[in-house]
């Protein structure tokens, strides 16, 4: 079928809740996809970090194929063979003693707030039904009743109310308003480390470590959202790491699979996810011996390719390149890793759909922000074409052609 009789099947059958670029995707390998004309684009967004080993990582695909001819769902009403594989790996890798998978990001937070607020009460001894939750502003964690509830962006919450109780926000970096918030049937604070939806916001620097103290001193437990910023990312294996924290409970999902499979991750202690009794909390398809197959072959490959330092190397030099843009439309590009932000004084999108006739593909978030997030397993020589791509739209965005770059998509798309 034609790439407009596809996308009029899903505008007439689908529900609008995203507003993609019009590129319909066949295939994919590395950091590159395929459209079902055969024109190639750089991926710079990588399914939102889901990808970070790179589209279809062989070794990735490889125990998938393998499990999948063995068993794929056993449900965890019965045990199976790679589930406590999946719990070794995990504590070896981050040292937690415990962990408790789900298969959405989503899922996990769900399950982070339900483990923080059980032990609230039956360990820090908070009165039942009055535990408290801090959140910061401007935060991401997901699409559930719940959550949603608690974010600060009204499109978010609009239509979907009443919401749950019990959640206390500050503004992101302020390390006094969080101090202040704080009261004895606080059970925990949730935090992005960096928050990617906002449009990549870097806290200020000992923000976090100075975070963590305070959930000490106050018996508090500080649960880092990792699911888009961990798994070498940033640079690090976890963003918390740059400031070497090690948080009370960590969440961690999208790359976890590599793209594969949903799966996700809630790593703690024994005295905090030890609050779960049989029957507490659940999930069929959570653990189950197909995503557990595939996750620990994804955490092979960050390991043993290196991903986070990899990051760390190519990230410092993206940002840097594109900090040298010259152009009036640029605000400020921040980011750690291979994880950047370029805030516009104008909407992102005409720049994101310009960039898709030029071959590369990224996507605006809160209107202002193209977010960059190329697979980590991207080349030096990709990411450089990539950087000029970008520099070429934004550069030649400002010249006599006018105020917005809507002729720049009349451009022939890059390479077949």
């Amino acid at each position: 079928m034609l790439p407009t009789e596809l996308i009029a099947l899903e505008d007439r059958y689908g529900a609008h809740n995203y507003a993609p670029l019009d590129v319909v995707i066949e295939r994919a390998s590395g950091a590159w996809v395929y459209d079902t004309e055969g024109h190639r684009y750089l991926d710079f967004l990588a399914a939102y970090s889901a990808v970070n080993q790179g589209h279809c990582h062989p070794a990735i695909l490889e125990a998938m194929l393998a499990q999948a001819k063995k068993v794929t769902l056993t449900s965890r009403a019965f045990r199976n063979d790679q589930l406590p594989l999946l719990y070794r790996d995990l504590h070896k890798l981050t040292g937690y003693e415990m962990a408790l998978p789900m298969n959405s990001g989503a899922e996990a937070v769900e399950t982070a707030l339900k483990a923080a607020r059980k032990w609230g009460e039956t360990v820090k001894g908070i009165a039942a039904g009055k535990a408290e939750i801090v959140v910061a502003a401007n935060n991401f964690h997901g699409r559930t009743i719940a959550i949603v509830g608690f974010s600060t962006e009204d499109q978010y919450r609009f239509g979907f109310g009443p919401f749950p109780a019990g959640f206390r926000e500050v503004p992101f970096g302020d390390i006094e308003a969080l101090r202040s918030a704080i009261t004895p049937n606080t059970c925990a604070f949730l935090v992005e480390p960096i928050q990617g939806e906002a449009g990549i916001i870097v806290p200020p620097e000992g923000y976090l470590h100075e975070a963590a103290a305070i959930c000490r001193k106050n018996n508090v437990l500080l649960i880092a959202d990792e699911i888009q910023s961990g798994l070498g990312r940033t640079g690090k294996l976890f963003a918390c790491m740059h400031e070497g924290v090690t948080p009370d409970v960590l969440i961690i999902g999208k790359a976890l699979s590599g793209g594969f499979y949903p799966v996700s991750a809630v790593l703690s202690s024994r005295e905090v996810l030890g609050v779960f009794r049989p029957g507490d909390h659940g999930s069929t398809f959570g653990g189950s011996p197909l995503a557990c197959a595939i996750a620990r072959a994804a955490l092979r490959v960050i390991v043993d390719e290196k991903l986070p330092a990899r990051s760390a190397e190519l990230g410092a030099y993206a940002l840097n390149y594109l900090k040298n843009i010259r152009s009036p439309y640029v605000v400020e590009v921040r980011g750690k890793g291979l994880w950047i932000g370029m805030e516009l004084n104008r909407p992102a999108r005409p720049i994101c759909e310009a960039l898709k006739q030029h071959g590369v593909l990224c996507k605006e978030t809160h209107e202002y922000v193209i977010r960059l997030a190329p697979p980590l397993i991207i080349s030096k020589a990709d990411l450089d074409w990539g950087l000029e791509q970008i520099r070429a739209v934004l550069e030649d965005a400002t010249d006599a052609r006018g105020e917005t770059v809507a002729e720049l998509a009349g451009t022939t798309v890059a390479g077949n």
